[in-house]
């Protein structure tokens, strides 16, 4: 009884002590680099090694986890849609995919070797105070997907429940038409996000068995899907007798929109992929992107296309939602078929949400505001935030306009994945100084008082600028720019090569010679004849090997 109270009192005290800012400092850690001064805290540090957990086969599921979803189910209906043949369809998915094999290779390799996630990694190329602005475009990205994801989460919850009880669908609705939502989905989408809040909360390199189970639950799920529409229809339908609509210069235009499109939707996990490869026991597994993400995504694709033709025989319309197309199936059979679709659907988003939003926002936050958020805190502030108080609802029944400027944040995106994999294959050739990407006045401050690398902010600028009349464009489509829309139709593929290549020449011609070291440093302390020195991170190269100064003069 006397530990209960003073676990009670503990408690209040701890409530008591939040009222007041001082009380949400974290308690101090000890850093592996970082010294007093510096914005760290420890789910920022390198990773250590008994985190370092994942494995060939965790990168196979967390990959699973990330493209199968619901979305990338229905990927190739837009592509379709526009006028281009189902074989055109399946090309863009593998070319589009395979274009961002580069960006997730580079920028992973990063993390692998480096063991640092993304907010850390883009120190090096950006500089330690410009990094901030790729890591709020990244964060700001993050949360809007977590927003619908979540919401979507909800519509394969209801699934669930109309398949155990029919009548769900009939609950009345009590809440005004401003609200945007009826009461039956306000109820599914708290059920959704109540299920997925314990498992967002678990520390990601314990996630191995999530990915791997979900890959399992979702590919046997949309197998299953395929072949009992197939069997309703007896046959694959009519889809892949349709011809293009559009034809000359029109078509091959389109064709490139849509390669860039599926690239660019992929544009957050090509940025801060770094934030999961940190975890990987052996860095040379990351090169396995190349090609399980173009596999996959082909393979969920191609079961959509299969799927939605099947629907037009037995339905009389084309369905490109599955979570749609389980909505129809009724009787005993239909239904458990339904509820197992449903469940599988429902661990789909959350994997999504885990792999591709939500720890890769709390990473953000966490480098952002090191003295109060760490990655649990960022997960919690991440998930109310998307899931309730930017009222995803909203979002998703929102104006197309909002939505297409959501996914025009990637025209930032792609400068920002090409300079953080030129600046360490080619400008730095791997030779990174761990310990001073953790100092706010080591070497990657650049020599200036604001922390910046200017040639990164020109390549970013020359990456995206020639983008935004097209952005204006998509959010107003009044907006007249006539030949500039061709440059947005192929914004990823602009963006990621014209920064690429603008920021090498300019390291090329303008090197920052403090910056440029002859290899990389993972250790920070090191003895010459008995004292303990360190490297003081501020050195130039190009003058003699790096420095080590005694560590009570060592100005980090």
């Amino acid at each position: 009884m006397d530990g209960l109270k003073r676990r009670v009192r503990a408690a209040k005290d701890d409530i008591k002590s939040k009222r007041h800012k001082e009380g949400w400092i974290l308690a101090k850690q000890p850093m592996t680099f970082a010294d007093e001064s510096s914005w760290s805290n420890r789910d920022s540090d390198v990773t250590p090694l008994e985190q370092r957990t994942w494995t060939a086969w965790t990168l196979v599921g967390f990959w699973f986890s990330d493209v199968l979803s619901a979305q990338s189910w229905s990927g190739a209906s837009a592509i379709i849609a526009v006028g281009l043949t189902w074989r055109e369809a399946v090309y863009c998915l593998i070319l589009g995919t395979l274009t961002l094999g580069l960006p997730l290779s580079l920028n992973g390799a990063a993390g692998a070797e480096l063991h640092v996630p993304f907010p850390i990694v883009a120190r090096s190329g950006f500089g330690f105070l410009f990094s901030r602005f790729a890591i709020v475009i990244r964060m700001v990205t993050a949360l809007f997907w977590h927003a619908i994801q979540t919401y979507s989460g909800s519509t394969a919850m209801t699934q669930v429940i109309r398949a155990i009880w029919p009548s769900y669908l009939d609950i009345p609705n009590h809440l005004p038409a401003s609200a945007g939502i009826t009461t039956q989905q306000l109820v599914s989408h708290f059920l959704f996000w109540s299920v997925q809040f314990p498992i967002l909360l678990t520390p990601p390199f314990k996630l191995k068995w999530f990915f791997v189970a979900k890959a399992v639950i979702v590919v046997t799920a949309a197998t299953g899907t395929v072949i009992g529409m197939s069997h309703l229809a007896s046959g694959t339908g009519g889809i892949w007798d349709q011809t293009a609509t559009v034809s000359g210069s029109t078509r091959a235009w389109l064709i490139l929109s849509s390669m860039s499109s599926m690239t660019g939707s992929w544009a957050t996990m090509a940025t801060n992929v770094a934030d999961f490869t940190r975890y990987l026991k052996k860095p040379n597994t990351v090169y396995w992107q190349v090609l399980l993400v173009p596999a996959m995504s082909t393979l969920l694709g191609v079961f959509g296309i299969i799927g939605t033709s099947c629907a037009k025989v037995v339905y009389g319309q084309y369905i490109w939602d599955p979570l749609a197309l389980a909505s129809h199936w009724d009787g005993p059979g239909g239904r458990t078929a339904a509820f197992f679709v449903g469940v599988s659907w429902v661990v789909a988003q959350i994997g999504t949400n885990l792999s591709a939003n939500v720890i890769s926002c709390a990473n953000d936050m966490t480098s952002l505001f090191p003295k109060y958020v760490n990655i649990r805190r960022g997960v919690i502030i991440t998930t109310v935030t998307a899931g309730w108080i930017m009222v995803p609802w909203k979002i998703v029944n929102s104006a197309a306009s909002l939505l297409n400027f959501m996914g025009a944040l990637g025209i930032f995106l792609a400068p920002i994945a090409a300079i953080l994999g030129c600046d360490y294959w080619l400008v730095k050739r791997k030779a990174i100084d761990v310990p001073a990407l953790y100092r706010r006045h080591g070497r990657y401050n650049y020599g200036t008082a604001w922390g910046s690398n200017w040639r990164a902010a020109v390549a970013l600028v020359v990456g995206f600028v020639p983008n935004l009349p097209g952005m204006a464009a998509a959010v107003n489509p009044k907006v007249k720019i006539g030949g500039a829309s061709y440059v947005y139709d192929i914004f990823y593929l602009y963006g990621y090569t014209s920064s690429f290549v603008l920021y090498y020449l300019l390291n090329v011609v303008f090197p920052d010679k403090g910056t440029l070291i002859p290899q990389a440093i993972h250790e920070d302390t090191i003895f010459i004849d008995g004292q303990e020195m360190v490297n003081d991170g501020l050195h130039d190269p190009s003058k003699g090997p790096t420095v080590y100064v005694s560590s009570d003069d060592a100005k980090v």
